[in-house]
């Protein structure tokens, strides 16, 4: 055996020759793997789903309810309107929007009654004075189930197997699928009675609470009975049977029949029974969730929900990933056999007659910045995604008047776009019970208005809109959208105190008039003349991607043409809101999708009853006008018409006068999707469209691998160059150890 003098170490040329080959083989297996589809090395999902009929999309905010009694967040009705499953729902494909019954057998039936208890006929021709209360009656179909649950789940003697947990039996539970055995039963009307009964619960904040109060007849007395019954003989106890006390506005008639007495004729209440806050709650999912062993493992109704949908939550990761799954005792119910004549031209009713749902699975992967999110979608492992910025001009062109289509590039891959507008209004707030923005006695008032003009008319939405939505947006002069009841187009729509109407079109008033009120609010030239020191106003918002940074830059130096200072909080989602609701922002940025298409659901935003702090409503500001709440009042029951309309224009012109919001803009909703993505019609009013799309898992398995074939040509070659010279350096240094080697024996 030869041995280097100078390093002592013996080689093995057989073995070196041996490795050698072994990596060239290794590498032309990646390769013949690469070339027949078998290889994806940068796919984010488990390979046991290949081809599942699965669905993959994004969230960017972690919920916090997922309780339907407190839950009314954007985030949180895309996990919510899947798994929960009030009585009526929105036609899917019919527009203007037709609601149309979901577990009801037909549309409730509504009778009116005088002060004096008697029925009155001819319901649209009844007069609003003469009635005293109206009262709903909906029929659910039997033969509905709940969702596998362990709530409901008996042993053979039909005792309940987990409504008594102790600390021994809690000891193997982390999470909800750990306990072995579950249950169903049958969804009846007591169900449906519970959850409203939940609207009152001491220890349960609904925010529409405050709302329904005011209508369903002895909710209000309801909650302060609970309360003090939770006060005085639930001391200790978490569990509060609401089968014990009945509400007077609500009654379960028979088995599959319940009735809501509403006091008066609110004629939107209707569109109430098509949201998740009307959604069956069982008895015993309360009594499971209640148990003070659950409660410390998180495992509480507002983690887990309970329902009777197409879908249930099966993991629940808000900071990574959250699962729906096909909800096995979901049946008998189809997409719908007729639509728009648009809707068959695109192919949107060929499922027609199919019983839903058609995915087994979506899942939902947290993704904070948007070009992570868009360079996946790209590479086919998000199924649709939006547009954001950055990404604009790479998926879209404008053509014609403003009408959009995609860029060559993602025609080329099969992507389509499709878009609408928005029944949304995004906008700034101020907090009315803010001594600098929103003013304390008479002349602070006036001084806050001021102010607050000034700064309407020097934030430049239109140039938000251009630089920050590409054009996706209409600069709004109030909360109200287009396309609802209520909002004007044209001269008559024009924010008067923000825009001047010139040549047939609105402009916005000059900075030297924004500067003029700021001066006559006490701060000329952004100096407060009363401290001499600069005005410094703060910034809520839940901001975290680089875009947002961008728009937050932006918006500073709006304030900065005033020469004043803004500085911006940000946080995150849940702590923004708990800010929100205590009163302790000033300025923040917030945004509404419409509940349902009626000008009410917007104009009740700024409704003095419904004030965030103290009421727990959704007037975020806290806006409170004496008129205003009793021009409401009017209004809100009314059905549309001229009469309305002018009740309508004169509760704008009161908001415009004070600017509680910078009215922002209304928002053109885009999105984009894969060419495997089906039945597809976007709208925010209807939230439960999931069990609508449908997946062509195969076509995306091929597409995904075509787009994603790794490139290992240049690695071999590296590879070969590398291995030639290791070679030729080895025979030159064996070559070298000849000539001064010694022979061993």
């Amino acid at each position: 055996m030869l041995f280097c003098l100078k390093l002592g170490i013996p080689i093995d040329w057989k073995l070196v020759m041996r490795r050698i080959v072994a990596a060239l083989w290794l590498l032309t297996a990646l390769a013949v793997l690469s070339a027949c589809g078998r290889l994806d090395w940068n796919n984010p999902y488990s390979a046991k789903d290949a081809g599942g009929n699965i669905l993959y999309s994004v969230f960017t905010e972690r919920p916090k309810h997922l309780d339907p009694v407190q839950s009314y967040s954007s985030n949180e009705i895309q996990f919510t309107a899947q798994i929960y499953q009030p009585p009526l729902q929105y036609h899917y494909l019919k527009r203007p929007f037709v609601l149309i019954p979901s577990t009801a057998t037909e549309m409730p039936v509504v009778t009116y009654y005088d002060h004096a208890g008697n029925q009155l006929s001819n319901g649209d021709q009844i007069k609003d004075t003469d009635v005293a209360f109206s009262i709903y009656q909906i029929s659910v179909k039997p033969g509905i189930l709940f969702q596998p649950h362990p709530a409901l789940a008996k042993n053979e003697e039909g005792d309940w197997l987990y409504h008594n947990l102790n600390n021994q039996k809690l000891t193997s539970i982390f999470k909800l699928s750990d306990f072995s055995q579950t249950g169903t039963r049958e969804l009846i009307a007591e169900d449906y009675v519970h959850q409203i009964k939940r609207l009152a619960h001491p220890k349960l904040h609904s925010p529409i609470f405050g709302l329904m109060a005011d209508y369903i007849v002895g909710l209000r007395e309801y909650a302060n009975e609970l309360r003090q019954i939770n006060q005085d003989q639930n001391e200790g106890r978490t569990y509060l049977d609401l089968r014990d006390y009945p509400l007077e506005g609500v009654s379960v008639i028979d088995t599959y029949k319940y009735q809501i007495k509403i006091k008066g004729k609110y004629p939107q209440f209707i569109y109430w029974l098509a949201m998740p806050f009307f959604a069956p709650i069982p008895w015993e999912s309360d009594r499971f969730y209640s148990q003070p062993g659950l409660i410390q493992k998180n495992i509480t109704l507002d983690w887990y929900p309970i329902g009777t949908g197409p879908y249930m939550l099966t993991e629940n990761n808000p900071n990574l990933r959250m699962v729906l799954e096909r909800n096995p005792n979901f049946r008998g119910e189809y997409y719908p056999a007729e639509g728009m004549q648009e809707d068959e031209d695109n192919g949107l009713l060929i499922d027609a007659g199919k019983e839903l749902p058609f995915i087994d699975k979506i899942v939902y992967t947290r993704e904070k910045e948007s070009i992570p999110r868009w360079n996946k979608f790209l590479q086919g492992y998000y199924d649709l995604t939006g547009i954001g910025s950055d990404s604009f001009d790479q998926a879209v062109q404008l053509v014609g008047q403003g009408e959009a289509i995609v860029t060559d590039e993602m025609a080329a891959q099969g992507i389509r776009l499709e878009a609408t507008v928005a029944a949304s209004t995004y906008y700034m707030g101020f907090n009315m019970l803010d001594p600098v923005v929103g003013g304390g006695g008479e002349q602070e008032r006036i001084s806050a208005r001021k102010l607050r003009q000034a700064i309407s008319i020097a934030v430049d939405y239109e140039e938000f809109i251009a630089i920050f939505a590409n054009g996706r947006g209409l600069p709004a002069h109030g909360p109200i959208a287009p396309g609802v009841a209520g909002y004007r187009e044209g001269k008559e729509g024009v924010n008067p105190v923000v825009y001047d109407w010139i040549s047939d079109q609105p402009r916005r008033k000059s900075l030297q008039e924004a500067k003029t009120l700021l001066a006559e609010a006490g701060y000329p030239s952004g100096i407060d003349q009363k401290t001499g020191a600069p005005l410094i106003l703060y910034f809520d918002v839940t901001a975290r991607s680089s875009e947002d940074r961008s728009k937050l830059d932006w918006m500073r130096k709006q304030f900065q043409k005033l020469n004043i200072q803004l500085i911006v909080r940000s946080t995150d989602y849940n702590r923004f809101q708990d800010k929100i609701r205590k009163g302790n922002a000033q300025i923040f940025e917030w945004g509404w999708n419409a509940d349902y298409p009626d000008p009410e659901n917007f104009l009740f935003l700024l409704y003095g009853p419904q004030r965030k702090v103290g009421n727990n409503g959704e007037n975020a500001a806290n806006y409170d006008n004496a008129e205003y709440n009793q021009l409401f009042d009017r209004m809100k029951n009314m059905n549309d018409g001229s009469e309305r309309q002018k009740i309508i224009d004169r509760m704008l012109e009161i908001l415009r006068y004070d600017a509680p919001w910078l009215w922002g803009y209304h928002p053109k909703d885009y999105g984009l999707y894969h060419s495997w993505y089906k039945n597809v019609k976007l709208n925010k009013i209807s939230n439960n469209h999931l069990k609508y799309f449908k997946i062509d898992a195969n076509l995306r398995d091929q597409l995904r691998h075509k787009w994603n074939e790794p490139v290992l040509w240049p690695i071999t070659l590296l590879f070969i160059v590398l291995i030639v010279g290791i070679i030729s350096g080895l025979n030159a240094f064996r070559h070298r150890e000849t000539s001064i080697g010694i022979n061993v024996r």
